[in-house]
C-alpha cells in the first residue's frame, strides 16, 4: 500500500470540527405598499446575504441579532419575533488550520427604526434595501431564502393597518 496515500486519507478524516453560533435578522421596512428588506454583500465574494454574525460571550442571540444588523447593515431595528434557526456545515481556515465548521444561525424578524444602509461596517462591501421578491432571487444561500420566505408570512401581522 502507498504510505503517502494512507497518510493523506488519515489527515482528511482527522479534520477538527468547530462549533459556531450566530444570530442575524430579516430587517424590513414598508414604503408606500412595498416591503423591503436589508441585504448585504461581503468580501471577497460579493454574494448577497442576510446580516448575521457570531454571538459574543455573555450576549443573547436576540442582542447579537440587533447588534449584527446595526454593524453590517447600518440600521437600528426593533426585534419582533424569532423566525427560524438554520444549521449548516462548511470548510474554512481557523488560525492557519483547515477545519470543518458546524454553524447554527438564529434569525429574527426585525422592524426598521432608523439609520442608513450606507453606514455599514468595513466587513461589508455594500448594504441595500431590496424588495422582498427581489431578495429571494438575490440571496446566495438556500437556507437564507427559506428564512426570508418564512419572514414574508410573519410581516403582515406587524404592519400598521
Amino acid at each position: 500500500m502507498n504510505k503517502n496515500l494512507f497518510d493523506s486519507n488519515t489527515k482528511k478524516s482527522n479534520i477538527k470540527t468547530v462549533e459556531q453560533i450566530s444570530a442575524g435578522g430579516v430587517a424590513f421596512r414598508q414604503t408606500d405598499s412595498i416591503i423591503e428588506i436589508a441585504l448585504i454583500a461581503v468580501n471577497p465574494s460579493g454574494r448577497w446575504q442576510l446580516p448575521k454574525g457570531i454571538i459574543d460571550p455573555g450576549e443573547t442571540s436576540e442582542t447579537a441579532a440587533l447588534r449584527e444588523v446595526r454593524e453590517e447593515a447600518g440600521i437600528e431595528t426593533d426585534l419582533l419575533a424569532p423566525i427560524e434557526t438554520i444549521e449548516y456545515w462548511y470548510f474554512g481556515d481557523k488560525n492557519g488550520e483547515r477545519v470543518r465548521f458546524h454553524k447554527l444561525v438564529h434569525f429574527y424578524l426585525l422592524a426598521y427604526r432608523r439609520g442608513s444602509v450606507g453606514d455599514h461596517d468595513h466587513e461589508v462591501d455594500e448594504a441595500r434595501w431590496v424588495k422582498l421578491s427581489e431578495a429571494l432571487k438575490m440571496l446566495a444561500f438556500q437556507g437564507e431564502k427559506s428564512v426570508v420566505e418564512k419572514a414574508s408570512k410573519l410581516i403582515p401581522q406587524f404592519l400598521e393597518k
